[in-house]
């Protein structure tokens, strides 16, 4: 149990709903709990009860009741020196309220499931002068490329607002997909669910009955046995381009979920031990100016060489 505490509201804050600042002053304390101690008039700002949709000004004095939290076992883990190393290094662009970070592959954007560090949680203890970090948006775990950091509530509220409604939005991907990758080939159309596979595994597969998922895509190289590929998602579906490919009949190679088995001998023929789908570009407005931003993330040094040895292989062979 604590004491009440008085929080003053910065500036940042202003036009936040009450509950969702609760929620996220709380983070382990039931939103039910939340709403009941809202209800009861326990949390007041300038004195006075406030509903759940009440937003916040800056200046605002919120009265914060004691209320008991679940103990949580302390998460003790911290990022290794390469870690450290290869994030200060991934810095693709910073200002006062926004990060971009070339992902690693195989780094988790945020911990859960068995993983005690991501993206964010490494990035919190690295930077640890930055009150405000958090995610913008995700990449799956496989997947590397450009990720957005906000450093301000405001910048991540406008950047969510963006990426909502898609305004002046460009995500470009990279990806090496087995087979010969037809030029014509430009579109996908197909909608997509989410199913959880045994084991509670997440897949997501083609249906009828999914959301709406579009995909453009467009051939960089065709090389012997595969081709290298630049998709643009116009939806932002789980794992859509990754299911496109494989609709299309040229699943991305290194995909443990949804290449096929000739595609999986290919990878291994390759040497290719990892996904090759990477966010290579996006494409936003500055969440302060204005402005379009557009960051790009360079390959991987191993995929670079990939691209390299196929390319010579292609014209040794022609």
């Amino acid at each position: 149990m604590a004491n009440v505490e008085l929080y003053e509201v910065e500036e940042d804050r202003a036009g936040q709903r009450i509950d969702n600042f609760l929620i996220g002053h709380w983070k382990s304390v039931p939103k039910s709990r939340v709403y009941r101690v809202l209800r009861k008039g326990e949390v007041r700002v300038n004195g006075k009860r406030v509903k759940p949709e009440y937003r916040l000004e800056g200046g605002d004095t919120v009265r914060i009741p004691p209320v008991r939290i679940a103990e949580k076992p302390v998460n003790t883990a911290v990022p290794s020196q390469a870690l450290r190393h290869q994030l200060d290094k991934a810095i693709l662009y910073e200002d006062d309220v926004l990060v971009a970070l070339n992902k690693p592959h195989g780094l988790a954007v945020h911990g859960g499931s068995g993983i005690s560090l991501g993206l964010i949680e490494s990035y919190r203890i690295i930077r640890p002068e930055l009150k405000f970090v958090e995610l913008v948006h995700r990449l799956d775990r496989d997947t590397s490329g450009v990720v957005l950091i906000a450093k301000k509530r405001s910048a991540l509220k406008a950047l969510q607002d963006v990426f909502r409604h898609k305004t002046d939005v460009k995500k470009v991907y990279w990806c090496l997909v087995h087979g010969h990758w037809p030029e014509e080939q430009r579109f996908v159309d197909v909608p997509l669910r989410k199913n959880e596979a045994q084991g509670g595994e997440r897949m997501v597969s083609v249906a009828p009955d999914g959301k709406p998922s579009q995909t453009r895509f467009r051939l960089l190289k065709a090389f012997e046995r595969c081709s290298w590929v630049e998709a643009q998602p116009v939806t932002g579906r789980t794992h859509q381009i990754r299911v496109h490919t494989q609709y299309a009949g040229h699943p991305i190679l290194g995909d443990s979920k949804y290449q096929s088995s000739r595609a999986e001998a290919v990878a291994r023929d390759l040497g290719l031990g990892r996904l090759f789908l990477h966010a290579a570009q996006l494409t936003v407005p500055h969440p302060v100016t204005g402005e379009l931003l557009t960051l790009t993330a360079p390959l991987d040094p191993a995929l670079e060489r990939l691209l390299t040895a196929l390319a010579n292989k292609t014209r040794d062979l022609n």
